[in-house]
């Protein structure tokens, strides 16, 4: 499909008012860089710094790196500078940012829905032992993420991960970043539409892509046919959602417009038939649509989001229809939410009579030598391979019914567990102030603590409660959807600064679609988060209806109850 961009007439435009005040967007004439970020791109395009990268920066050191390139284009590559240690969070937002630098990089690399083989499981974790100080997390975005990258061992890693169809080109950057697609695509019984097809020609088309390297921010698509809508839609800029329509089958309906950080906003549905072999060029005309009419001039709207919010769904669809598909896309009906829990943890039979198996590292915590046995248990049960999930755990696919547990037990042994708790299953936390330099307080390692101590107090927990810990306020964990959604920040307890957290209650994907509830003033130490939790599920255990959910019972309790105050008096005396 050619770049639409380039063969509308004037007259086939359709009219959208201009904005009181010039934002920025390419297709109404504004092409004039109106923020730094944009001048960046426009003094050279960020995926030319490849060539830099390999031929001057790998050879001369960090110390070589243009600050232009190292802190923006770099990130086309996959590749954030580190924290420097020694700086708490009150320093985040208060030193110069040169000196929060590291001479280190956090690198990204994507896997976009695919099945991981032996070799490639292997190979990451050859990567994270060889030249990443044994680091690796499983992200909410199914990317695997190494820090302690020196680089100079950057083309090395390249080729390594090149050798085996991986990739950190658009991990990062104002681009098309890692696509979302199921963990159980193309084997579970109750799948809709297996979407892998799509994502892989929307890979090959337009991943490195020059006329889709330059959008006002980053670009997130989820691909997904389970009915469970595990690939998290409702927060995606672009999402195709699995549905049967009664006319034309098996499709995808289409949802744009979803996103979080400090404005979150779930995506708005179009209620749209689109076949699997047009995906691709559906997407084409979505993404077009950012890079020609999204806002430009204020990064913290830059967003597809805020795009979408402000022309209203219908708007978006005449435009993609008139201006860029040139044909009507047929009506359906959305889905109003997921039908089972898309977390896939444990052990479920595939429609091929083998099974999967759903395994939880602790809040994406994992390492090289455990990627590396996991590449190998793989293989020596003859498994088709793993997949990373939307929710920071694995699945690995395709095992033989008689060989199921003793591959359990095995997975057990290298801290992957397909029988976990619920507080194991349903935590997650995004990098924090340990690597990541827009965090204010410390996350995984609060988190893998808070559900030890969970599990302590609360080991036979019958349902899941979902914890997101979150390190400042960009959302990485989903602060806005979780059950228990965490946002760090420091606050005061005794008359000084300590880390501690904002709390969100209530909110979720998938099964119920909801924002959390923000509880007004309420602020909670990281020391007392223990206690926090424990006063509020006790409350919430005692007080449940027969079936109630935990988000169901947050929606009827009152301040008080949520505050924690009342039960902590409880479970103290």
């Amino acid at each position: 499909m050619t770049d639409l961009r380039y063969t509308i007439s004037p007259a086939a435009r359709t009219e959208i008012p201009r904005p009181k005040r010039a934002e920025g967007q390419w297709a109404l004439g504004f092409r004039e860089p109106l923020n730094a970020n944009e001048q960046s791109k426009k003094d050279d395009a960020p995926l030319n710094v490849r060539d830099r990268i390999l031929n001057i920066y790998a050879r001369r050191g960090f110390a070589s790196i243009d600050p232009a390139d190292l802190r923006g284009r770099f990130r086309w590559m996959g590749l954030y500078t580190q924290r420097a240690e020694g700086f708490d969070g009150g320093k985040t937002a208060t030193v110069d940012p040169n000196d929060l630098d590291a001479p280190y990089f956090m690198m990204r690399v994507r896997t976009d829905g695919a099945l991981l083989g032996p070799d490639q499981l292997r190979t990451l974790g050859g990567i994270s032992t060889d030249f990443a100080r044994g680091t690796a997390d499983v992200t909410d975005r199914q990317n695997i993420q190494f820090h302690w990258i020196e680089i100079e061992s950057v083309p090395e890693i390249w080729s390594r991960l090149d050798q085996v169809g991986l990739s950190t080109l658009e991990a990062c950057g104002d681009s098309p970043r890692g696509f979302l697609g199921s963990p159980v695509a193309g084997v579970a019984k109750d799948e809709i539409i297996d979407g892998t097809p799509a994502l892989a020609e929307i890979k090959r088309r337009y991943i490195g892509n020059p006329d889709f390297a330059n959008l006002p921010r980053k670009f997130k698509t989820s691909v997904s046919g389970h009915p469970s809508l595990d690939g998290a839609p409702e927060i995606n800029d672009v999402s195709f959602v699995g549905i049967d329509h009664p006319e034309h089958g098996p499709g995808f309906d289409l949802w744009v417009g979803g996103g979080l950080s400090t404005n979150p906003m779930l995506a708005q549905k179009m209620g749209v038939w689109i076949a699997l072999e047009d995906v691709p060029d559906v997407w084409e005309g979505v993404i077009s649509i950012f890079r020609d009419y999204g806002y430009r001039r204020l990064r913290s709207r830059a967003r597809l989001k805020f795009l979408v919010a402000d022309w209203g769904i219908e708007k978006f669809r005449s435009v993609l229809e008139g201006e860029y598909l040139h044909r009507a896309l047929p009506d359906a009906v959305s889905p109003e939410s997921g039908t089972v829990s898309g977390d896939h943890i444990g052990v479920h039979e595939q429609k091929d009579g083998r099974f999967y198996l759903g395994i939880t590292p602790t809040v994406g915590r994992i390492d090289g030598p455990t990627l590396t046995a996991l590449g190998d248990l793989v293989e020596k049960y003859g498994a088709a391979g793993a997949r990373l999930t939307a929710y920071q755990k694995i699945v690995v696919i395709g095992v033989e019914g008689a060989r199921v547990e003793a591959l359990a037990d095995d997975l057990e042994l290298i801290g992957l567990s397909a029988r976990p708790s619920n507080w194991r299953r349903a935590t997650m936390a995004c990098t924090g102030i340990e690597f990541c330099k827009l965090a204010i307080v410390d996350t995984k390692q609060r988190a893998i603590d808070l559900v030890a101590e969970l599990e302590r107090r609360f080991p036979d927990l019958d349902t899941p409660i979902t914890v997101n810990v979150n390190g400042c306020p960009n959302a990485c964990a989903r602060t806005q959807i979780a059950d228990i959604g965490l946002k760090g920040q420091l606050v005061m307890h005794e008359g000084r600064q300590v880390e501690g957290f904002q709390v969100h209650l209530g909110g979720g994907i998938g099964l119920h679609n909801t924002l959390g509830r923000k509880l007004r003033a309420h602020k909670v130490t990281s020391a007392g988060l223990d206690d926090y939790v424990t006063a509020l599920v006790t409350h919430y255990l005692a007080d449940r209806g027969e079936g109630e959910s935990f988000a169901a019972w947050v929606a009827r309790a009152d301040e008080e109850q949520l505050r924690g105050d009342k039960v902590l008096d409880a479970v103290g005396s």
